[in-house]
C-alpha cells in the first residue's frame, strides 16, 4: 500500500454528474462535487486513495473498468442507466481482479420496471442500493471489510 493508501476508483455512468440538480426527489440535493468530496474523504480515513469518476459515454466506462483490472483496482460503480442495458459494460467488468460493488442512490426495485434488471449484479461482489448518496459510503466502508479479509 503506497503512503496515500490503496487506489480505489468510484466510477459513476450517465447523468451522475447532474446530482444536486437532478430530479432532487428521487437523487437528493447533495451535488456532484460533494459526492466527490465524501468520497476522498471517507476514503482516506479508511486508507484508501479515491479516484471519482464520471462519464456519460459507455466506452468511456468500459475502458476505465479494463484498466482496474489491469492494475486490481477495487472499484465501486454506479452505472446508472447503464446497470439494465450495458452487456458489453458487464463483460468489462466480469474481468474484474479486485472487489467490484454496484452503488444506486435510489431503489432501483421502487421505480419502473425496467430498472429492475442489473447486468452487473450477478457479477459484483455486492451491491448497495437506496441509501441516498450515503449508499458509497456504505460501499467504501465494505470494500475496506472485504479487504481485510
Amino acid at each position: 500500500m503506497s503512503e496515500q493508501g490503496r487506489r480505489v476508483y468510484v466510477l459513476n455512468g450517465p447523468n451522475l454528474g447532474r446530482l444536486g440538480s437532478r430530479e432532487p426527489d428521487v437523487y437528493g440535493s447533495t451535488s456532484y462535487a460533494g459526492l466527490v468530496e465524501q468520497c476522498t474523504t471517507l476514503g482516506k480515513e479508511l486508507g484508501f486513495a479515491v479516484e471519482v469518476r464520471e462519464t456519460n459515454d459507455e466506452g468511456e466506462m468500459i475502458r476505465w473498468l479494463h484498466e482496474a483490472a489491469d492494475g486490481s483496482i477495487p472499484v465501486i460503480i454506479n452505472p446508472g442507466a447503464f446497470t439494465h442495458y450495458s452487456y458489453a459494460m458487464r463483460d468489462a467488468a466480469a474481468q474484474r481482479t479486485a472487489p467490484l460493488i454496484e452503488v444506486h442512490i435510489s431503489n432501483p426495485y421502487t421505480r419502473e420496471e425496467f430498472r429492475h434488471t442489473s447486468v452487473i449484479a450477478a457479477i459484483a461482489s455486492g451491491t448497495v442500493a437506496g441509501f441516498g448518496i450515503g449508499s458509497y459510503r456504505l460501499a467504501l466502508r465494505a470494500l475496506a471489510d472485504e479487504l481485510k479479509e
